[in-house]
């Protein structure tokens, strides 16, 4: 059989891969009963669904299908540049010990993650990421800690959480 749409093939995939992966990763929790749900119940079904629609998605890719369907390029900027960013918003968060990188919390982590990301997009304006992190940064600080009341490291250095 030819593939006539390599995106929908891909894509489907990518989600039976994902997908599988969420159900292998859930049995490491108690999963339950539909009664009684563990912690593991919801991530199993989610991955059982999510493999589902991937193979769903990836048995169309066979079909017919109108104009160009090829995948392209790859857009390497933004996919580095994303990636690259939610690596740096986790290591800042919660640091890595075993390099000596100590936890800088939540406020650094934002910025680092919008200034990063930022980057992905041609054009890019360090001062609208800096707005942007800024407005981030106090919404986030005004939702988790004053709403919330939720406790952990802000700017653990300044503010004491």
């Amino acid at each position: 059989m030819k593939i006539a749409s390599q995106k929908d093939f891909a894509s489907g995939l990518m989600f039976t891969i994902v997908g599988i992966a969420f159900g292998v990763g859930a049995t490491n929790f108690d999963i339950g009963s539909a009664a009684r749900m563990g912690p593991g119940y919801f991530p199993l079904l989610l991955g059982i669904l999510l493999a589902v629609l991937g193979v769903i998605i990836t048995l169309q890719s066979f079909g017919k299908h109108i104009g160009d369907q090829s995948l392209g390029n790859i857009a390497w900027r933004p996919l580095i540049f994303i990636l690259g960013a939610n690596l740096a918003f986790g290591a800042l968060l919660v640091g890595i010990p075993s390099w000596g990188i100590p936890h800088f919390g939540l406020i650094v982590a934002i910025y680092g993650l919008v200034l990063i990301s930022g980057y992905a997009r041609p054009g890019h304006k360090l001062k609208e990421s800096v707005i942007l992190a800024t407005a981030l940064a106090i919404g986030s600080y005004g939702a988790f800690v004053y709403a919330l009341n939720l406790q952990f490291p802000v700017l653990p250095w300044f503010l004491g959480h």
